[in-house]
């Protein structure tokens, strides 16, 4: 590439706008980064994830801290527990959806737009936003806003520390194998188990098989108005809200 040529390229990516993944954390908006809230009262294009009818949790947590006129940008998704995770088309539909999502973003990116799309908890933690970062970041600038995640949240809804002194802490996800689950809570010290659900009763039958049932605790709406903590084993035999998180401490070394 001659010189010319890089001057054009530079100035070229000068124009363009940034596509930001904005965490929000976990539902409070007290709980939002400094930089988060100042984006979003200075934006002018918000994109967000939601369920096709629903309002989407992102978009509520920001309500009335968006400026006026700014244009939104609703990315509904065509698929969530309609279709098993290990049925090919939940793959290709969702594939599908975030390459529409990256060219309506890409498009608006090099008409010189910034464009903030919102993510509960962190940007980078078991997020969507993941999926359109890894799609954009070599077409167009993309930038991360981290946050706090929903499972700090949770667990200081518990009012007890997570991990003491060397505690292994397991993040682990309620769509796992029941074996992988049950492997992963006898080895680990401290857990935190999410995207729970229509998983709760294999996860409570794991949590049984690995001798840990009676020190899980369920955290719903963690940092939201509508915020209920209690122990597993006291909460009703009930498919629990997609915002709930099991947690169970750590108990390892201390002074």
């Amino acid at each position: 590439m001659t010189v010319q040529q890089e001057v054009r390229a530079a100035a070229a990516q000068a124009v363009k706008g940034t596509i930001w993944g904005v965490g929000l954390g976990p539902g409070d908006p007290e709980l939002m980064s400094v930089r988060a809230d100042r984006l979003l009262r200075g934006a002018s294009h918000v994109a967000y994830f939601r369920k096709a009818g629903r309002s989407g949790q992102a978009r509520r947590i920001v309500e009335g801290m968006l400026p006026d006129g700014v244009v939104e940008i609703a990315m509904e998704y065509p698929v969530t527990t309609e279709i098993p995770l290990t049925d090919p088309r939940y793959n290709a539909l969702l594939s599908a959806f975030y390459s529409d999502c990256t060219t309506r973003l890409q498009a608006l990116a090099e008409a010189g737009h910034d464009v903030l799309v919102l993510a509960e908890g962190d940007p980078f933690f078991y997020g969507s936003f993941m999926h359109l970062h890894a799609r954009l970041r070599d077409l167009v600038p993309v930038r991360v806003v981290p946050a706090i995640t929903g499972m700090g949240a949770a667990w200081a809804a518990t009012d007890a520390p997570i991990t003491w002194g060397d505690d292994v802490l397991a993040t682990l996800m309620g769509t796992l194998p029941e074996e992988v689950l049950v492997t992963q809570m006898q080895q680990a010290d401290a857990l935190v188990i999410m995207k729970i659900g229509r998983n709760i009763d294999k996860i409570r039958r794991a949590l049984r098989r690995a001798g840990r049932f009676e020190a899980a605790w369920l955290v719903e709406y963690a940092a939201m108005p509508d915020q209920t903590v209690q122990r597993l084993s006291e909460a009703e035999e009930r498919i629990t809200p997609y915002f709930s998180i099991i947690i169970v401490h750590g108990q390892g070394r201390r002074p």
